[in-house]
This record gives C-alpha cells, sequence and structure tokens, in this order.
C-alpha cells in the first residue's frame, strides 16, 4: 500500500493485479473442504466450551449440501426463502445451503415486528421462512402466524427448533443445480435508517470477491481465528466475516450476539486472531473491566466501520491489543467493502482515511448533480463501478435506475474527498448535510473534532430547524466514564458546555460550532451500530428525547 500514484483528479482506475474469482459460494467452501478437510471451519461461540458445536470443512460441506438437497425437495432454484434468527450454526448451513441450491436468501432482522418483517417478506415474495421460535421474548411464532395472510407467495414455514427434521427430509437423488457465479444469491436489505428498505440483489461473484479482498488487504492470513458477534443478517456478518474467513480457509467463530465480556473470553478461549466490530462494541471491549485480566495475545487484528471510526479510538485499540487495524468502508448495494485501510498504512492514514479501493473496483469522486469527477482533495459523492455492484434492487426499477445509472456507476449517498494517492476521506452523508445560512456543513467533520476531546465518548452532530438560519448545528454526546475530564455531576454544567463550545471554535469556523448540545447514555442504533439518525432528530424536536440541551441560555431539561 505504500506506493505512489499521483492521481491529477478524484478518479481511481480499477487495479487488476490480482484477479476476480470467477466462482460460487459453493466452489468456494468445495475448494477448502478439498485442501483442509480436517481443519476447523465453524464453532458454535456459546458460552459453555464443552458443549460449543464445530465442524471441520469436511463436514460443514456435507451438512450444506444435506440442507441443499432438503431445500429443493421444497423449493425450486431461484425461488426465495427467508432466515428471521438470531445468529446460530443452522443460519450459516441455510446460507451455504441456499448457495448450492441456486435458492435465493433473504436475512431479516430477528428485532423485526409485524409490520418490519411483512413488508421484507412481501416485497421480496418469499416462498419459504425459517426462524428461531423466541428472540428477546419475542413470540417470533406467533408474530409470523399474525401476518402470514398478508404473505401472497408464502407456502412454507419452519421453525428452527425443528432443524433436524427439516434436514431428515432431504433426498440425495435431487441432483444440485449448476450455479453460475453472475447468479443471484441473497436479497440483503438496506439498514433502513431513513424510509422503508429496498432489497438489494447481491451475486455470488460479488459477495465472494468482496470479502476475499477485504481479508486480504486487512491481513488475514491462512487458517486465522475470526471471531464473530456482528449480526448475520447484515453484509458484514454472513458477508464480509463469514465469506472472509472461508476465503483464507480460516475457522470461523459465531456468537449469538455482541456482549464486551463474552467477546473478550472468546478470544482467549479460542485463540481469536481477528474481529470485525463496529465502534460501539470496540469501545465496549476497551472499557469493559474483564479486559486487563484476559489473555488476548492471539488477536493480531481489528476491522472495524459502518460509522465513523474517529483517529483516538483508531490509536487506542492498537495501543491497548497491540494488534493490526483496517477501517472498511463500504455499504450492502456493493456486496460489502470498496475501500479500506491495510496493515501497512501509515498510522495518520490509518486514523484519518478509510484506505484506498479494493482490487477490481473503480471508484470517482463526484459532482452530486452533474455526475462529474472533482479535483483532489474536493468533497462530493462517492460512486463505484465494477464486477461487485448490486444486480438491482429487487422489484424496484425506479430505485434501481436512481443508484446505479446506465453507464454502470453506483451512487452511494456517501460524501468523500480523495487524496493524490487515491486515499478517500468520508465526510458525511448528501442526506445528513446540514445547511445553515446558505452554508453546506458536513457532520463528520465536527464529529471527527469532538471525538478528539479526552470527556466524550461518542457524538452524533445533526441539523435542527431554526427560524433564522434554516438550521443550526447541534452536538449529541455520550460523555466518557471515569477518566476524570467529564463533569462530576449529572447534569453536565454549563461550564463544561462552554468548555465543548470553546473546543470547537478554536478548531472549527464559527457556523460549523454546535449551538446546541445534548447528552445522552445511549443511542438509538440500526442493528449493524449506525446511529439513526433521523430517530435521534425526531426525538429531540418531538421533546422525547431523555437528555439535556444547553444553548448560551442556562442548561434546560427536554422532555
Amino acid at each position: 500500500m505504500g506506493v505512489e500514484v499521483g492521481l491529477a483528479g478524484s478518479y481511481w482506475a480499477k487495479d487488476t493485479s490480482v484477479e476476480v474469482l470467477d466462482c460460487t459460494l459453493g466452489d468456494l467452501l468445495r475448494r477448502a473442504a478439498a485442501e483442509v478437510p480436517e481443519r476447523i471451519a465453524l464453532v458454535e461461540g456459546i458460552e459453555d466450551h464443552a458443549v460449543r458445536r464445530r465442524w471441520s470443512y469436511r463436514a460443514l460441506l456435507e451438512a450444506a449440501e444435506q440442507v441443499a438437497h432438503a431445500l429443493l425437495s421444497r423449493f425450486a432454484s431461484g425461488e426465495r426463502i427467508a432466515v428471521w434468527a438470531p445468529n446460530c450454526p443452522e443460519w450459516i448451513l441455510l446460507q451455504h445451503g441456499a448457495g448450492l441450491a441456486g435458492i435465493v436468501l433473504v436475512p431479516v432482522n430477528p428485532a423485526f415486528l409485524a409490520d418490519e418483517l411483512t413488508h421484507v417478506l412481501k416485497t421480496s415474495e418469499v416462498a419459504g421462512v425459517f426462524y428461531a421460535s423466541l428472540y428477546r421474548n419475542n413470540d417470533l411464532s406467533a408474530v409470523l402466524s399474525s401476518v402470514r395472510a398478508r404473505l401472497p407467495h408464502l407456502r412454507e414455514t419452519v421453525c428452527l427448533s425443528d432443524w433436524e427434521d427439516f434436514v431428515d427430509s432431504a433426498s440425495a437423488s435431487t441432483p444440485l443445480p449448476a450455479i453460475a457465479p453472475g447468479d443471484m444469491v441473497q436479497i440483503q436489505y438496506t439498514s433502513g435508517t431513513t424510509g422503508f428498505p429496498k432489497g438489494a440483489c447481491l451475486h455470488q461473484r460479488g459477495i465472494v470477491n468482496a470479502s476475499r479482498f477485504a481479508a486480504l488487504r486487512a491481513g488475514f492470513g491462512d487458517g486465522g481465528v475470526w471471531i464473530n458477534a456482528m449480526p448475520l443478517f447484515h453484509v458484514g456478518g454472513c458477508g464480509v466475516s463469514a465469506v472472509g474467513a472461508l476465503a483464507q480457509r480460516g475457522t470461523f467463530v459465531l456468537m449469538p450476539g455482541f456482549d464486551a465480556a463474552k467477546m473478550l473470553e472468546m478470544i482467549e478461549s479460542e485463540g481469536g486472531t481477528a474481529t470485525l466490530v463496529v465502534p460501539t462494541m470496540l469501545v465496549a471491549m476497551l472499557d469493559h473491566p474483564d479486559r486487563p485480566r484476559r489473555d488476548l495475545s492471539s488477536l493480531k487484528l481489528i476491522l472495524s466501520g459502518a460509522s465513523a471510526v474517529p483517529a483516538t479510538l483508531v490509536r487506542r485499540t492498537t495501543t491497548t491489543f497491540g494488534c493490526k487495524f483496517s477501517i472498511l468502508f463500504g455499504q450492502t448495494e456493493l456486496n460489502g467493502v470498496i475501500t479500506q485501510t491495510g496493515g501497512d498504512d501509515s498510522p495518520e492514514d490509518q486514523a484519518e482515511t478509510v484506505g484506498r479501493p479494493l482490487p477490481q473496483m473503480e471508484l470517482k469522486i463526484a459532482d452530486p448533480i452533474s455526475g462529474e469527477v472533482l479535483p483532489l482533495d474536493t468533497s462530493g459523492e462517492i460512486c463505484a463501478r465494477g464486477y461487485q455492484t448490486m444486480k438491482g434492487y429487487f422489484n424496484a426499477a425506479d430505485a434501481t435506475g436512481a443508484t446505479l445509472r446506465e453507464d454502470g456507476w453506483l451512487h452511494t449517498g456517501d460524501l468523500g474527498a480523495m487524496d493524490e494517492r487515491g486515499y478517500v476521506r468520508v465526510t458525511g452523508r448528501l442526506k445528513d448535510m446540514i445547511i445553515r445560512g446558505g452554508e453546506n456543513i458536513y457532520p463528520r467533520e465536527i464529529e471527527e473534532v469532538l471525538f478528539d476531546h479526552p470527556g466524550i465518548a461518542h457524538v452524533c452532530v445533526i441539523g435542527l430547524p431554526d427560524e433564522r438560519w434554516g438550521e443550526v448545528v447541534a452536538a449529541v454526546i455520550r460523555l466518557s466514564a471515569n477518566d476524570g475530564t467529564a463533569p462530576d455531576a449529572a447534569p453536565p454544567c454549563a461550564a463544561f458546555v462552554d468548555g465543548l463550545h470553546a473546543w470547537c471554535r478554536s478548531r472549527l469556523a464559527a457556523y460549523k460550532t454546535p449551538a446546541v448540545w445534548f447528552f445522552i447514555d445511549e443511542w438509538p442504533l440500526t442493528a449493524s451500530g449506525k446511529v439513526r439518525r433521523h430517530v435521534l432528530r425526531e426525538q429531540i424536536l418531538g421533546g422525547g428525547h431523555r437528555g439535556l440541551v444547553a444553548t448560551k441560555t442556562p442548561v434546560q431539561p427536554v422532555g
């Protein structure tokens, strides 16, 4: 990654030095099973060591083929089945089985309630649903029963508690079809930080190579041990983590969900070498009282992304864990990662950029209106073109055309800038941009300044309506715990707020400095760990947000 490029404009021609594997998910699994049949491929990362289930690559392929035969006894290739369950080995077996059978998997967030579930199942026209009976005391069976009449394409439902009966229904006489690398493999619904989520149609070639390239760029070695607590219904879980580990013939340790203490124990007990965590998860691991007493010497690599990764967090992580760090940037519509930092990048590039484009990906920073390439170090829309763009949004031609243009460029809606070496800085989202008195303000720039304050653990900057300016800048903050810099008493005193204002004012223009301050303990998050900015804004405007607001007038309670 140290090669000097010297670009003339914000355009990166695809790097063809690493080939795209023209293969399917099934091909990848068969290759690993042939090359390292007895190596452990999958571990059920539950708390009790004694009953953790383990699959070698040989056993995983055999189980996946049996699942594929069972699926084909009920569904035809090309049909869609949903999996509505938290992380579990059966989820992975379904992913591999569906891939071998040519059946399209539709991952569904197990936290969804009736209307959210109906939207995904109805718009994707699923023929079958595989579901857990319970999730966080929510009776999924009852919810599914309540909406079934609204789902005209749904024929079959299978509870995962009946998994063995389902697998036993397989008939080996049903031949597995020939699957092409360009065939659809999943419909992944966008996280829905605003509006209704859309179903991005991902393909075999895309999810295999985007995940493989991410593992290679990060430095995840052959046979490494990947500890995963990311939700499998997100492309970071079922793609980057699961398929990235598979591409390097590694061991994938699947935790039911994230818990900082259990994650630290799992790294120690399973000899974890790598993990992908969003910043909120990483902070929880660093701050957990169990961390100093755990032997985490096996940990060589931490990957992070999904939301802003502040420079202070990068430095703290590498110092505390003694590991390498890799920042990922991408989106569901691109089968996962498109730019990434690597282990050989300088500390400054690690802390301040999201790296260079991955191999075989063409990228430009474009004027959001004209699509023209912008000069270097100029903020514009990040657009990508290459093998890993989605096939489109399922049954949504208008939405597809607005995002994936006829010339092949996918418009991400993310704002960024590129330097002469091809390194990209993310500056925000088009829809998050704040317009104050005609000036465009990008929240991420302000967030990075506040992240450097020792009293702040996490921050989200949003725009609030204002009669005079149109919008004003508001900062929503979670304070650091027990570092001695945060105010001693809650709520934060006016003097502390004045200090934050001065901190920003010494680093930012006056119009970018927040005029309104909120302090909270917990964020409204998507399942992938992103702050739901529109929810935060609605809570504040509706007076239902727990916290405090301070302007240049005395601090006043909200709600």
